[in-house]
C-alpha cells in the first residue's frame, strides 16, 4: 500500500513516467516480478480498455498479494490524484472568477493544445503503420468532427478492422473461411472485450433515471471507463461530446481547466473525472466519478488476466486492438480541434501554444513544467494588457 500511495503522490509526467517508476521499485528494486513477468503484464494492459498505468498497479498488487492486494494496490495508486484534483476543484470553485485565476488559466489552456497535439503526433506515428489504419483514423477524426458518438466510433472502428483483414485474408487464400469461423467462436467467447459490448449498451442510450443527475454522471463516467482506448488523453473526447455539446452540463473552458488539472497534478491522468465530479457535483459528485471511472480496470485485469496472453496471439485480436488504438488517436486529434476554437483568442494566446509545442518538440520535459510556464506566461500577458 505504501509503495503505491507513495507512486501515485510522486508520479508526474504520465503513464509511460509511471511504469518506469514501477518497473524500477518491482523489478529492480525489491526483485518482487521478473523484467519478463513485468513486459508480459505490460502487454496484457495494451490490450485491455482503461489506463495503463493504473492496470500495471493493479495487476502488480495482484501477482503479489492476490486479490486483496489487486484492490489495494489499484485505490492506493489513484487515491492521491483524486485527492489532490478534488482540492484544486474546491479551490477552482471558490477562486476560479478571480481576474487572476483567469489570467493564469488563459495561458494554461493553449500549453494544454499543445501537449495534446504532441501527443497525438507522438501516438499517431505508432498506431498508424499502414495506409488502411491512416484512412480509417481520418474517417474517425470525420466522424467525430461531424458529432457522431465517439463509443459508436471506437466500437465500429474495431469491427470494421476486423472485417477489413477478413476482406485481406479471403484475397490471399481460400483459407480465409476458416478464419472467419475462428473469428466468429472469438467473438462468441464469454471473455471477449466485455467493453465492445459496453460500448455498443452505452451507444444505444438505454434510459437512465433522471431523478437522480448523480446517477446519470456515474453511469456516463462508467460507460467511458469500459472502453476507455488510447488513455487519458481520449477522456476528453468523450467530456466533449457527451457533458458539452449533448448536456449542457460543462463548457468548453470547464473542459480546458480540467485537462489543464490532469497535467498538473501527479497520478492517472483519469482522475481529471475527479475534477468534473466535483464542478458537477460536489464532493458526492467526485467520489461517484472516480470510482466510476477507475472500476471497470479492476474487473478487466481480474477476469481477463488469464485468457488474455492466448488473445494476444490472435490475428483478429491483433486487428480489432490497430483499428481502436487509430481511432482512439483520431478522437484526439478531433478534441484538439475543438478545444482550440476556445482557447487560441488572439496572437498572444497563439504564441504560447506555438512556444509550448516548439519546447515539447524539441525537449524531452514534462508537461506539466510547460503548462505551469503557460500559466506565468498569461500572467504576463494579463500584466502588460
Amino acid at each position: 500500500m505504501l509503495l503505491f500511495l507513495k507512486l501515485g503522490a510522486i508520479g508526474f509526467g504520465g503513464p509511460a513516467a509511471h511504469i518506469a517508476l514501477m518497473e524500477d521499485e518491482v523489478v529492480r528494486k525489491r526483485r518482487w516480478l521478473t523484467r519478463q513477468q513485468f513486459l508480459d503484464m505490460l502487454g496484457m494492459t495494451n490490450l485491455i480498455p482503461g489506463p495503463n498505468s493504473t492496470e500495471m498497479a493493479i495487476n502488480v498488487g495482484f501477482a503479489r498479494a492476490g486479490w486483496a492486494g489487486l484492490a489495494v494496490a489499484g485505490a492506493s495508486f489513484i487515491l492521491p490524484a483524486a485527492l489532490i484534483s478534488a482540492a484544486v476543484a474546491w479551490a477552482y470553485v471558490r477562486f476560479g472568477t478571480l481576474p487572476l485565476a483567469e489570467s493564469l488559466l488563459a495561458g494554461v489552456k493553449p500549453a494544454v493544445i499543445a501537449v495534446i497535439a504532441i501527443a497525438v503526433w507522438r501516438l499517431g506515428k505508432i498506431a498508424i503503420h499502414d495506409a488502411w489504419l491512416g484512412v480509417l483514423g481520418a474517417l474517425a477524426l470525420a466522424a467525430f468532427l461531424l458529432k457522431l458518438s465517439p463509443l459508436l466510433i471506437l466500437a465500429g472502428g474495431g469491427l470494421i478492422g476486423m472485417a477489413a483483414k477478413q476482406v485481406r485474408d479471403l484475397r490471399r487464400s481460400a483459407s480465409g473461411l476458416t478464419n472467419l469461423f475462428s473469428g466468429l467462436i472469438l467473438l462468441n467467447n464469454p471473455f471477449f472485450l466485455p467493453g465492445l459490448l459496453s460500448a455498443v449498451v452505452a451507444a444505444s442510450g438505454l434510459p437512465i433515471t433522471k431523478r437522480v443527475p448523480l446517477a446519470r454522471l456515474g453511469w456516463f463516467f462508467l460507460k467511458v471507463g469500459a472502453v476507455l482506448y488510447g488513455g487519458g488523453y481520449v477522456l476528453f473526447a468523450f467530456v466533449d461530446q457527451g457533458l458539452v455539446r449533448d448536456h449542457p452540463w460543462l463548457t468548453q473552458q470547464q473542459l480546458l481547466d480540467a485537462i489543464a488539472v490532469g497535467q498538473f497534478t501527479p497520478g492517472p491522468v483519469l482522475s481529471t473525472a475527479t475534477f468534473i465530479g466535483y464542478l458537477l457535483g460536489g464532493a458526492p459528485g467526485a467520489v461517484i466519478t472516480t470510482v466510476a471511472i477507475f472500476l471497470p480496470s479492476f474487473f478487466y485485469v481480474g477476469a481477463l488476466g488469464p485468457i488474455l496472453p492466448r488473445l494476444r496471439r490472435s490475428p483478429w485480436m491483433a486487428a480489432f486492438l490497430d483499428s481502436v488504438n487509430v481511432c482512439a488517436v483520431a478522437l484526439m486529434a478531433g478534441v484538439t480541434i475543438t478545444l482550440a476554437r476556445d482557447a487560441l483568442r488572439g496572437w498572444p494566446m497563439w504564441a504560447i501554444a506555438l512556444t509550448s509545442l516548439a519546447v515539447l518538440w524539441k525537449w524531452k520535459i514534462n508537461p506539466a513544467w510547460v503548462v505551469l510556464g503557460g500559466g506565468l506566461a498569461g500572467l504576463v500577458v494579463a500584466a502588460v494588457h
